[in-house]
């Protein structure tokens, strides 16, 4: 019992280490944000004020913040839409054995596997050799979909191996077509696993840097102009731009798994009503 007892508290221990080091840095970003107007980059901290979050949306000398926003949050949007539809499309297209599905699915996620700045390097060398402009909405778009979507693709495949094909038997038999079956039986039922999906796409678009390093063109996202700020600016508004970016993601993850409960919960509700009636 004794031994069980020590084993436990190490064990605790070493997770408390795990996630110190894992929120540290940005627990200490959050706190440094919050310094005086004549407060520095570091420990001790110069008084306690929300100067640099004002500062923040004043006119910067250097940069373009809520730009690089607007284009990340754009990004994020459209990586995250294209993620989800084809990976829903290639999940149904994958529950059926062809020729070459193997090597195909292969190539699908070998880019995870590929260093990042290598796949950045690797579209913007096509894009030049093409005579293609390389801009943040087309090349960075598609160097970001070799990251997101073999995510989407492991989900959907996963989703669709266990998923129960009486339901769409049953759509058949009443006589929907191949279309309203999909429509009102299949993607209700994997409507949960849809919003993962939607979440990988749109976080992994957002804060993602090295693929976007070499493809994003004259216009920087986010990560890349924070990148930028950590080399000439020298005041704590980028720690306050480090924290309200961070609030933003914890809000966007917040809202998936919002929309996530509710959907269980309608579905729940239908059920139990369905039982009811019966």
């Amino acid at each position: 019992m004794e031994k069980r007892t020590t084993s436990f508290y190490v064990l605790a221990a070493f997770f408390g280490l795990f996630v110190l080091f894992l929120y540290g840095p940005t627990i200490t970003i959050g706190i440094l944000s919050f310094q005086g107007p004549q407060g520095g980059l570091t420990f001790p901290m110069n008084g306690v004020s929300l100067h640099w979050f004002r500062d923040l949306f004043q006119e910067q000398a250097v940069g373009d913040i809520w730009g690089a926003f607007r284009r990340s949050l754009a990004l994020g949007l459209m990586v995250m839409v294209s993620t989800v539809v084809i990976s829903v499309m290639a999940g149904l297209a994958f529950r059926k054995r062809f020729k070459g599905s193997g090597v195909l699915f292969y190539l699908a996620i070998t880019s995870l596997v590929i260093p990042s700045i290598l796949i950045s390097l690797g579209v913007g060398l096509i894009f030049n050799q093409l005579g293609f402009k390389i801009h943040w909405a087309t090349s960075g778009f598609g160097s970001q979909l070799t990251w997101t979507l073999p995510f989407g693709l492991l989900i959907m495949f996963a989703v669709f191996n266990r998923f129960d094909r009486s339901y769409e038997e049953a759509a058949r038999d009443q006589g929907a077509t191949a279309w309203q079956t999909i429509r009102h039986v299949v993607l209700p039922i994997i409507a949960p696993s849809l919003i993962g999906v939607a979440l990988f796409g749109f976080t992994l678009s957002y804060d993602e840097f090295a693929r976007t390093l070499l493809t994003s063109g004259s216009y920087n996202t986010l990560p890349l102009e924070i990148f930028g700020m950590t080399t000439n600016v020298t005041t704590p508004v980028i720690y306050a731009l480090g924290t309200l970016t961070t609030l933003f993601s914890l809000l966007i993850i917040g809202a998936f798994l919002l929309a996530a409960w509710i959907m269980g919960k309608r579905r729940a509700r239908a059920g139990s009503d369905a039982g009811q009636g019966v």
